[in-house]
This record gives structure tokens, C-alpha cells and sequence, in this order.
């Protein structure tokens, strides 16, 4: 049965913008064939008509102007029999709508974030808030029995909205977004932290390779000079004119190696 009212009702609304297209169209071609025939482009229109035997007349300029007349009151008749249709669809089965109801509820509840609604007694607050969606533009063709459903939910959520209102909203992202300045900032300073790190350990063991470098060069130029050191002695030992003479060259032992 459902589904046959709804096809109904499709079939039906349908067939109305059908009869509304038709009625303008008969409307514009009637207006234009009088106006026409009044300027004398167009034959009007020829019918013979008499009561009772008497004078036959041609009525058929009568008759096209009294049809025009009757097309055109016909179509400026059918905006306000749109409305209606309107209307009747609107009340023709009064249920709640959630939509309604959700979208009522939401501009109620926005309101009331921003602080808008100050009576707190419970009748005051519901008729405050159905005052304020009474006003609303996007509101104006909702059923008074939703506005009042969605009042009573936005002042049940009174305390919700105060919690979360747009004044606490607003100071706990400015609070959230310091925290996240400061820490962006941090992790700038850490990565500077880290690169500048990352540069001394770089130098610190460039200079251990370097000591290294020249620690392995004087050991090697200490060998060599202990090396040298007793040829030198032995050559100062030799007398010039072959005579034996005590030496006064002493032996050097090398030293002990530098710790």
C-alpha cells in the first residue's frame, strides 16, 4: 500500500507540471493569436450564433477574446494553486521529521554556545530558544511542534553548551596552539642541538687523527735519531793521528721510550 500511495502521489505530481506547462502554453498562444488578430495579422475567430430564431451573429471574436481572458485568470491562478499543492504535501502526513528536528536542534544549540540565552528557568529557556528558531529564515516552514521539540532538546544541552562554549572553545586552541608553537620551537632547538653535536664529535675525531698522525711521526723520527746516535758515537771515538786516547764520548743508551 505504501509503495501504490507513493506511486499515486509521483503519477499525480507529474501530471499537474504537465497540465501547468500546458495552460502556459495556451495561455502565451492565446494572448499572442488576440493580439494578432487585433492588429489585423490574424483572421479573428468566425462563428454564427442566435437564440431562438433571431439575429444570427458572428460571435467568434466574442468567444476567442472570452477564452483568452479564461487561459490567462487560469494561469494566474496556478502559483497560488502551486503553494496549496505545497502546503498540502507539507500537511498531508504529520509525522516528525529527525532532519528538521537534527537542523533545528544544531542552530538552537550553536546559539546557545555563543552565550545567547540567558534566562535559566527551565519554561523561560525552552520559550526563549522557540522564540529564536520562530525567527529564523531557514526555519520558516517547519512545524511548530519540531521548533518546540528542538527547544526542549537545546535546553536539556544547556550544560553541554556551557562546557563547550565558544568563549572556553576558542581560549583552549589558542592554549593548544602556544603548545604547539613551543614545541615546534623545541624541536627546532633540538635540531640544532643535534647538528651542532653531530659537528664536534666530527672534529673531535678529525683532531684524534691528527694527533694520531703526529704522534706515529715523532716515534718514528725518535727511532731514526736513536738509530743515528751511535754511529755518531762510534766516529767521535776514533783518534785523528792513530793514537789510542781515552774517549770522552760516552755511550748513550737509549732512553726509555716516552709513556
Amino acid at each position: 500500500m505504501t509503495a501504490l500511495h507513493t506511486l499515486t502521489l509521483q503519477f499525480q505530481n507529474a501530471f499537474l507540471r504537465l497540465t501547468f506547462f500546458l495552460i502556459c502554453s495556451a495561455a502565451f498562444l492565446a494572448v499572442a493569436t488576440t493580439m494578432l488578430s487585433a492588429l489585423g495579422v490574424l483572421p479573428w475567430l468566425s462563428m454564427q450564433a442566435g437564440l431562438a430564431g433571431g439575429t444570427i451573429i458572428d460571435a467568434g471574436i466574442y468567444v476567442q477574446i472570452g477564452l483568452t481572458a479564461l487561459i490567462l485568470m487560469l494561469a494566474f491562478y496556478l502559483p497560488a494553486n502551486a503553494r496549496m499543492m505545497a502546503l498540502e504535501n507539507a500537511h498531508r502526513k504529520f509525522a516528525l521529521n529527525m532532519h528538521d528536528i537534527a537542523h533545528a536542534y544544531q542552530l538552537a544549540h550553536a546559539q546557545d554556545r555563543s552565550g545567547a540565552f540567558i534566562l535559566s528557568s527551565e519554561f523561560d529557556a525552552v520559550k526563549e530558544r522557540m522564540a529564536f528558531l520562530r525567527q529564523h529564515p531557514n526555519l520558516q516552514s517547519l512545524e511548530p511542534e519540531i521548533l518546540e521539540l528542538a527547544a526542549q532538546m537545546s535546553q536539556i544541552s544547556q550544560e553541554l553548551a556551557e562546557t563547550y562554549g565558544d568563549t572556553r572553545i576558542a581560549r583552549a586552541r589558542t592554549f593548544l596552539q602556544q603548545r604547539q608553537e613551543e614545541i615546534e620551537l623545541f624541536q627546532q632547538r633540538l635540531e640544532e642541538a643535534q647538528t651542532i653535536q653531530h659537528e664536534l664529535r666530527q672534529w673531535t675525531h678529525d683532531v684524534e687523527i691528527e694527533e694520531s698522525i703526529a704522534r706515529s711521526q715523532l716515534t718514528r723520527l725518535r727511532d731514526e735519531l736513536f738509530e743515528l746516535l751511535p754511529e755518531l758515537s762510534a766516529q767521535l771515538q776514533q783518534p785523528k793521528d792513530g793514537a789510542s786516547k781515552p774517549s770522552s764520548v760516552i755511550a748513550m743508551s737509549p732512553p726509555r721510550a716516552a709513556e
